[in-house]
Formats: structure tokens, sequence, C-alpha cells
């Protein structure tokens, strides 16, 4: 088991998070109470966390079930803009984005593109995993390497190895890459160093706000920026122009609608369902109903007399805003393409808002509509578990059990030869009264081990 010092002796010269915090509102609480820690703003562990191993056989096969239905979005979008299928949902996805970046998502090039890192945001439930998101630009990657190779070094077996996150991502990006980061994203510049670093000779970095397209014609640029901030990076249109005409490779591809959570909620739409059974394999779209909870878009259109919204069985949104508490188990949150969209920011947890602030929540996400997309899901609690941890007392570490509840962020990477495998997979285990799952100073890290 890792001790305090152990791990404190291991953190990298490069860091992992920049000397300030004032722009770390998604890793760090500042409500929180200091950890004490001399470099970190969690939790320590001695231990990973353990998963049974019907849950670690899921998880290395979800990866594949993840990208052919990320496959069946980018098809579905593809049909609709022609008008060959269900038409209004190009429409809906592409309304409040640039044209020249509906133009470039919807060329030949990027057509025939897909991400090639999968992160899904997975709840752990007493009935399994809930997927709340699919994060196509995720930070992580550099911790979660960093955390597989500490816990693997001290004789853990880790999920996805010692070097897995490594190995998968050179797999998905044979030749080197170029990381660019934006200023909204700098928060992950240390990390990102340290991932540069342990992938070795061909992974350099730059500043996204100074990249010249033209002379990185010919290479594979991993985009850290979000398509909602290519205002702010004034090369970013230059960077997704040139891989539209296939200049360069940018990965994650440009492709916003795939960026949107609206398709979690398309997902279970049930004039669609004919649809997602004609696009994906009956085995896929089974085990997708399973883990992806009920979800809905809101949009303002009024219903038919006769009509109500499914699995809620309630005529309009605005009875859905008078739900009492008790009756409102649901998440509102927005689809993407806003820079409230990650982080945890632009969430509202039904149970746990006072109703004028529900009612409000929910009154914007229909004014909003259609430029930007709301969506609502059906709010499934995590299962309470109990991990060990480190809380200095008066300078001496004590590890103690902590009840909490557990988000996993596995990293599933998409090689050249069409093969999805898992990387590695970081668990963030929050204390158990809080609701949102996020990294905080309360929270722990670490990666997952067999049971």
């Amino acid at each position: 088991m890792l001790t305090v010092s152990q791990i404190e002796a291991a953190y990298p010269p490069q860091g992992l998070f920049p000397r300030s915090a004032e722009r770390t509102e998604d890793l760090l609480d500042a409500d929180s109470p200091s950890t004490g820690y001399r470099h970190f703003p969690w939790l320590l562990s001695p231990a990973p966390l353990e998963l049974e191993k019907p849950l670690i056989r899921q998880l290395q096969g979800l990866g594949h079930i993840l990208a052919k239905f990320q496959d069946a979005c980018h098809e579905l979008y593809h049909r609709s803009a022609a008008g060959e299928a269900h038409p209004w949902i190009a429409k809906m996805l592409d309304a409040g984005k640039p044209d020249w970046l509906v133009a470039a998502q919807r060329s030949r090039r990027l057509r025939q593109t897909a991400p090639r890192i999968i992160r899904p945001d997975l709840m752990l439930t007493d009935g399994g995993f809930a997927i709340t998101e699919l994060d196509s630009v995720p930070g992580g990657q550099g911790i979660t390497a960093w955390l597989s190779a500490l816990y693997a070094g001290d004789g853990y077996s880790i999920l996805g190895g010692a070097t897995g996150m490594i190995d998968g991502f050179r797999a998905a990006h044979p030749g080197g890459a170029h990381f660019l980061i934006s200023e909204e994203s700098s928060d992950y510049l240390p990390e990102t160093n340290l991932f540069a670093a342990m992938l070795g000779e061909g992974y350099t970095i730059g500043r996204a706000e100074t990249a010249d397209a033209i002379a990185l014609q010919g290479k594979t640029v991993y985009r850290f920026f979000e398509l909602f901030d290519t205002d702010n990076i004034p090369p970013s249109r230059d960077l997704i122009d040139h891989a539209a005409q296939g200049r360069l490779s940018l990965s994650p591809p440009p492709i916003q609608h795939l960026e949107e959570k609206a398709w979690l909620a398309l997902f279970h739409m049930p004039g669609l369902q004919t649809t997602w059974k004609t696009l994906l394999r009956g085995s896929h779209y089974d085990r997708l109903r399973e883990i992806i909870p009920h979800g809905w878009l809101l949009d303002p259109a009024p219903l038919p007399e006769q009509a109500a919204l499914p699995w809620l069985n309630l005529h309009s949104w605005m009875e859905v805003a008078r739900l009492s508490q008790k009756e409102r188990r649901l998440v509102l949150k927005i689809s993407g393409f806003d820079p409230t969209s990650w982080g945890g920011r632009g969430v509202h947890i039904g149970h746990d808002m006072p109703s004028p602030e529900w009612q409000a929540a929910i009154e914007r996400a229909l004014a909003d509509y259609p430029e930007k997309l709301w969506i609502m899901q059906e709010f499934r609690p995590g299962r309470i578990i109990e991990h060990w941890h480190y809380r200095q007392d008066e300078g001496d570490p004590r590890a103690s059990l902590m009840p909490g509840r557990v988000r996993l962020c596995p990293y599933y990477y998409r090689h050249a030869d069409g093969n999805t495998v898992l990387g590695g997979c970081l668990a963030t285990i929050v204390p158990a009264d809080k609701k949102k799952i996020h990294g905080m100073r309360d929270a722990i890290l670490v990666p997952c081990t067999p049971a």
C-alpha cells in the first residue's frame, strides 16, 4: 500500500496543475477544506479502487459499443443533413453554430473521420453503470497515466496496465502528435506536458492561439480546445479548414454534433427507435438502453392534446417544472457548444434545488432552444461504497475509510486497425452527501483494479 510520502515523492517535476488555482473550478472546489498535502488538491489513497470482475468485463467491452454508437450518430446526422431521414435532427444540431463550422463537419473528409478517443462519464449505481456524458475533448489523460504507473509500480494489477494510456494514445496517433492547448483549457497544460513527456519523441505541445496551420500540414494535431471557443483562437478556422481538406489531421475531429449530449436524449426518442435498431447491432442497442438513462430534449413546441412526454407521462415542460422536490429525480444539463457545458457547470439536479430555481432553469432551457440545446435525464443515484484515504491530522497521515459515490472515466482508444482498446480508468470518489461528482479537494482520485 502506498504511503503519502511515497506518493508525494513521485510527484512529477512537470507538475499536474497550474500554480494558480484561480481557474480550476472544475478540479478544485474552493469551499472544500484543504487536504494539507504538499502538491495534491485531492485526497490521496493507499490503494486503487477495487471493481468486481463483472464490472471489469463490462468496462473492457464498452469501448467497442460506444464507438459503434458514435458511428451511428454520425451516420444519422449525415442522413438527416442530406434529407434522407429525419431532416429535423441536423437542422436542430446545427442551430446556433457558425456556417463555416457546419460546412467543415459536413465535408467528405470529416464524414469519414471518427474520434480516436472516447471517454464516457459513468456513474456507478446499484444497477450497474449509467452514462451521463461522452467527452470528446477529455482532460485527465496525464493524471490517469501517472496514477496507473504509480499504483502498478506498487504491485497492483491496474485496469489498462501500467502503460495502457501511453500505449493506447500512441496506437491511436501513430507517428506522433502536436498538442494544441487553448487558454480556456490551460488548466490542463501541466498534466499534458507530463503526458507528452511520457509519450516520448514525436509528441510535442504548443499554444492554440499562436498555431500556424500551414506549418502543421501533414501532421496530426491534438485539438485541446473546445469548438465553442473558436472565436477566441484566431488560427482555429484555418486549422479546421485544413482538416476538412485533408491537409492535416485534427484529433478529436472538429465535428460539433458528436460533442452534443443531445444524442443521449435522441437515443430514447420513441420515433427514432426503428432507426437506431437499423444502425446498431441488437446486442449493442440493448446494452445502450440499459446504461443510458431516460432522456428528453427540451423543445418548447406544444404537444398535441392527446400526447405526453415519454416515461414522464406529463403533457408539458411546465408540468415538469411544477413537480414537487421529491418527484423531480431529474437532471437538467446544457448539451454542448457553450462554456458551461463541461466541468460540472450547466448542470441542475432537480431534487437538490428549490422550486423557483428549478422552474427558472427549465424556462431558461426552453428559451434557449434551438440556438442552445438542453437535455433532461433520469437521475440514477450512485452506489455508496467505502474507500481508503489519507487525511492529515496534526501532520500525521492516517488512513481511514470514506463512504462515497463513484464516477468512472475509462479512456478508450481507437487504433488505426479499427479496434477500440481500454487504456485506463480514473475513479473519482466524492463524499456520499455530494450530488455532483467531479474533482474537488475532498474527492479521492485513483485508478481501478479487479477485486
